[in-house]
């Protein structure tokens, strides 16, 4: 979903994962050509590795709490709305 709720296309999705694929692919073709032992490939491969998995990690968790504020700020404007009907009733 994109800022405005509203769900993202077909088009764009399939040109992230096409876009993720592709990274992946080049960067794993060009350590398997690198002129290095193969220990070596296998370090930057892990690190490469460890590398995508926090980036997803941290991309979950901005977005976790980005959620999290826009609920909170939803429920304070409901507590607020909730306060001021009572105290324009009380009137």
């Amino acid at each position: 979903m994109n800022q405005n709720g509203q769900p993202h296309s077909n088009a764009w999705v399939t040109f992230t994962y096409v876009s993720f694929a592709a990274s992946a692919f080049l960067v794993a073709i060009g350590i398997f050509f690198l002129p290095i032992d193969l220990w070596m490939k296998g370090y930057l491969t892990m690190g490469i590795v460890m590398l995508i998995q926090t980036c997803i990690t941290l991309t979950k968790t901005v977005r976790d709490n980005h959620e999290s504020g826009r609920l909170m700020n939803r429920i304070e404007d409901a507590k607020a709305e909730r306060l001021l009907m009572e105290v324009s009733k009380a009137a």
